[in-house]
């Protein structure tokens, strides 16, 4: 079984948002995927409802169980969980090998590609562009944004969009862009009023909608993929992984997991 050094917490039921978890790596953590090992170290980005995020004190979320569930069903052990900054989760993996997997939302896409490996994709995502509920803001559609501040998080698809769809078409000012370490932060600003709208992802939007002031104004239709990330050349692993994936949507526990973080199928 994968063991945890953070509270068994698998499948409980999401309480509430918290915000401000320290997005700092745990230091001193070798790579474990030598000859010698089959235990593995997760990293995520915490501040993510519902796929990762730490609820009274402890880290939880989508990602969390299903990682755990799709390491039960392979030969490997789950060690401790580090948590980093975002945009610090690949060099995390790749560069001082402190992590062997990512399980944090992350999109696959082919600059990502480059440097790193994926498992099977395990969700589908569109990208949802959060404002005030009730506020004078509410646009429908990329062209609406003059003249207004954004905010997303830093090394995401998100802040891909706004680079690519406000900022480089001259929409908006790059001084009207605001790059946050943790979207807990960006929506935070979004409710005191400092930025009018956030680029998110479609569920962590929904997520953020059902328990702050705040609503979605529309949705961009951008077809993503999210898979747990691992170094390239690792095959054994990839494949243990993806195996483990498909056993755990073949015997319903992705369905469980998903209902215990999303409420549905």
């Amino acid at each position: 079984m994968p063991y945890r050094t953070e509270t068994d917490v698998s499948r409980r039921t999401y309480l509430k948002l918290t915000g401000g978890a320290t997005a700092v790596g745990l230091s001193g953590i070798a790579g474990c995927l030598g000859d010698d090992s089959t235990t593995i170290t997760p990293g995520t980005a915490p501040g993510f409802p519902p796929f990762e995020m730490r609820e009274d004190g402890e880290l939880v979320g989508f990602d969390v169980d299903l990682l755990e569930a799709v390491v039960d069903e392979t030969e490997y052990e789950l060690g401790e969980w580090a948590t980093f900054e975002f945009d610090s989760l690949i060099p995390a993996l790749t560069q001082n090998e402190e992590i062997d997997v990512i399980a944090a939302a992350m999109t696959i896409t082919a600059d990502r590609r480059e440097t790193i490996a994926f498992s099977d994709p395990y969700w589908e995502s569109d990208q949802a562009i959060l404002v005030r509920e009730g506020g004078d803001f509410q646009p429908s559609a990329w062209e609406d944004f003059d003249g207004a501040r954004v905010g997303a998080q830093s090394g995401t698809t998100g802040a891909d969009q706004v680079q690519s769809n406000l900022v480089d078409p001259g929409v908006i000012a790059e001084d009207d862009y605001s790059s946050y370490d943790s979207y807990v932060f960006a929506v935070e600003d979004l409710e005191n009023e400092n930025v009018d709208a956030v680029v998110i992802d479609n569920p962590v939007a929904e997520t953020f909608a059902a328990n702050r002031n705040v609503t979605i104004a529309f949705i961009e239709e951008t077809g993503e993929e999210f898979g747990f990330g691992l170094r390239q050349g690792e095959s054994e692993f990839q494949s243990a992984l993806n195996d483990g994936l498909a056993t755990v949507r073949e015997d319903g526990t992705y369905e469980e997991i998903t209902n215990t973080w999303f409420g549905q199928e």
